[in-house]
């Protein structure tokens, strides 16, 4: 499956088969998110809660493309990310675009 940011991809005609998407909410070890709390009264990263963040992605990104998968595609194009947070220490990770097949 070819994930593109653009509105295209170069060379190929193009079907449009409609909005895919795919999302999740994580949350941290609620230890770890005691730990982060008090890290950010020193400054630094938040390693744990990047890699929240990462699996939050791979995760929301995978519900996409199997989105895209079940309905014939090829590609998606014009995707993008959001992400909200739900309550202290956890957030919401949305990935979604259009999917398409080649003519």
């Amino acid at each position: 499956m070819i994930l593109v940011t653009t509105e295209g991809i170069n060379g190929k005609e193009l079907e449009m088969l409609g909005l895919v998407k795919g999302s999740t909410i994580q949350t941290v070890n609620a230890v770890r998110d005691i730990g982060a709390g008090l890290k950010t009264l020193v400054g630094g990263e938040l390693t744990k809660y990047n890699e929240m963040m990462n699996n939050a992605r791979a995760l929301a990104t995978k519900r996409m493309v199997e989105e895209a998968d079940a309905m014939g595609a090829d590609a998606i194009v014009g995707v993008r990310y959001s992400s909200a947070s739900v309550m202290q220490g956890a957030a919401e990770v949305m990935a979604y675009g259009t999917a398409v097949k080649f003519i």
